[in-house]
């Protein structure tokens, strides 16, 4: 059928060349040969060619040309353009087959009860319990003589003898334990005195009567420990002298450690103390932790935009080892009424009020709708549903951005153009700052945008460890822009896209896996863009650029100094797929 349909597209091109009669020759020759069915199928396609002015990909609509043909990319049919629009602008139709090459699945929705709580994946690392520390010191002054704790690192247990030391003060005090024992008829107060000399250094019972009884100065005392612990800190050498109170060695007992998770300040308010957690290490493979939350830190640090979550382990076996890298998951309290629920990859926006697409039941052309909705907690891998969806509907749970991507080149509903249908204040969209802001902010935002462009090409070219490179440029030139320079909201709306491109340049930094540096570049060029078209820029001219296959047909978008397509998110594998949505000229 693909060559019958080339033959005819070759004699479509012979009529508009003049060559009338060859044309009806071939065409002739190939009335015998070609069946009927394939024969009508053809002259339909030559029918509709008449009356349409432009083609289009159902599967991919940034294909268009003039004359009937196959898609470059997938190599389906070409469809005349509005052939896939309905009168209703919510309402996008699509052929079978686009919808069977898109991949396109959908789920029906319903209300659930007794989900569990929202997960949160997180990361941290093993601490040493600062409860547990001690340090050892020396009860009496003197010079050691003998060490018997070595190293740092090094296992003390309690009562452990540590070191022997000469005091002279302790061969005086001796001396007048035993002068006052001589003594004891006449003041029996002045003994005491002198024992509780020694017992305040100390000295045991034990080793004070033996020198009553014996009338013997001992010259070398030793120093036991008086807690257990690994040795973090050797203070002291052979030779030393020591006074009342320093130190000889610091401990750290590893019996409990405590483990620290860094939190997004935006998954806060989903954690709670008591929350369980379970984690794994991978020093220790093949192994799961199970803990619960104890502490939540009341402060946020400035620069990560992270608080720090403790939880409490036993570690008796000492597995569990100081800065030792974690990975956990929080599960919060679980929630036991019935609530509708639409899952995760259905959803294009995140956010209060987000997108997703509906199947139009009994159509015969398959049609999918826009709506908006309102999103209340994660769940697990779904989303609560506040507002927008009823139980049994059929929602788009693969490819929505796909079929986003078509609304958007048919100027039909869909994240970009909203307005086509609803003109709401309230409906979501990038406020607009370009009036109030400075050239100079504008300026600096350029400066950061150029910067972008070097990991934008980086991600061109598929190297991991350029982007990486790149993406560390792009963390400087942030902090030279002067957000001191926006006043009021556009001071709020510029901290909320700086927190999304601070964490996401910092993750490319981070990673080495090309394709994890990707989707943080995904995140980071959607705040970006959010920046440009709030406010302005200055400079050459920037072009939105949209993968609708990106992510497993998700979508997204990035921004180039050229009009000319070259796909970050694929390289040489898929470097011509994607589209021109929009152009930022200087303001």
């Amino acid at each position: 059928m693909k060559n019958n349909i080339k033959i005819i597209f070759t004699a479509i091109i012979a009529i508009g060349i003049g060559l009338t009669a060859g044309y009806f020759l071939f065409a002739n020759k190939m009335a015998s040969s070609i069946p009927m069915d394939a024969h009508n199928h053809e002259a339909k396609i030559e029918e509709t060619a008449t009356a349409a002015e432009e083609w289009i990909c159902s599967m991919h609509p940034q294909i268009r040309q003039n004359e009937f043909g196959i898609c470059p990319i997938c190599e389906m049919d070409l469809i005349p353009a509005g052939s896939n629009q309905s009168d209703d602008p919510l309402v996008l139709q699509m052929t079978a087959d686009a919808v069977k090459i898109s991949n396109i699945e959908t789920s029906i929705i319903g209300a659930t009860a007794g989900q569990s709580g929202k997960s949160i994946r997180l990361s941290g690392k093993v601490k040493a319990d600062e409860r547990l520390a001690s340090s050892q010191v020396a009860h009496v002054p003197g010079r050691i003589e003998k060490l018997y704790v070595t190293f740092t690192g090094e296992q003390v247990n309690k009562g452990q003898k540590l070191a022997d030391i000469y005091s002279p003060d302790l061969i005086t005090a001796q001396r007048e334990l035993l002068e006052a024992h001589k003594m004891q008829a006449i003041n029996p107060g002045l003994l005491e005195a002198s024992r509780n000399k020694l017992r305040f250094w100390k000295i045991g019972d034990g080793t004070i009567k033996n020198i009553e009884e014996t009338g013997n100065i001992q010259e070398i005392f030793s120093i036991y420990a008086q807690e257990s612990g690994i040795v973090t800190n050797r203070r002291v050498a052979i030779g030393d002298y020591l006074m009342v109170g320093e130190p000889l060695f610091d401990l750290m007992n590893l019996q409990k450690v405590w483990v620290l998770f860094d939190a997004y300040e935006e998954d806060l308010g989903n954690i709670s103390v008591g929350d369980r957690v379970e984690f794994t290490a991978a020093g220790i493979p093949n192994k799961t932790f199970k803990t619960r939350i104890t502490f939540i830190d009341p402060l946020i640090n400035p620069l990560t935009r992270v608080a720090a979550i403790r939880a409490e382990v036993n570690n008796a076996n000492g597995s569990l080892k100081p800065e030792m890298f974690v990975s956990g998951k929080l599960q919060n309290k679980t929630v036991s009424k019935k609530q509708l629920t639409v899952p995760r990859s259905a959803v294009l926006w995140t956010g209060k009020r987000s997108v997703v697409y509906v199947k139009v039941p009994d159509m015969d052309i398959p049609s999918f709708k826009y709506i908006e909705i309102e999103l209340g907690e994660a769940i697990g891998d779904n989303y609560q549903v506040m507002k927008g969806l009823a139980a049994g509907e059929e929602v788009v749970t693969y490819g929505s951005f796909t079929i986003d991507a078509a609304a958007q080149l048919n100027n039909q509903a869909s994240m970009m153009n909203k307005n086509v249908t609803q003109k709401k204040p309230e409906s979501i969209g990038v406020p607009n700052y370009q009036a109030v802001t400075s050239s100079e902010f504008k300026a600096q935002l350029n400066a950061f945008a150029n910067e972008y462009i070097h990991l934008k090409d980086a991600f061109v070219a598929t190297d991991a460890t350029t982007a990486a490179t790149a993406a560390e440029k792009v963390v400087a030139q942030l902090e030279k822009i002067d957000m001191s320079l926006l006043k009021g909201e556009a001071h709020i709306y510029w901290m909320e896209q700086l927190n999304a491109l601070q964490a996401h340049s910092k993750k490319i930094t981070e990673s080495s896996d090309v394709e994890v540096q990707r989707k943080q570049f995904g995140f980071l060029s959607e705040a970006l863009i959010n920046a440009i078209e709030a406010f302005g820029t200055t400079g050459e001219a920037l072009y939105v650029q949209h993968c609708p296959m990106a992510f497993s047909n998700q979508g997204a978008d990035w921004l180039s100094l050229e009009e000319g397509i070259k796909n970050p998110y694929f390289g040489d594998k898929m470097m011509k797929c994607g589209l021109v949505k929009k152009e930022f000229t200087a303001q």
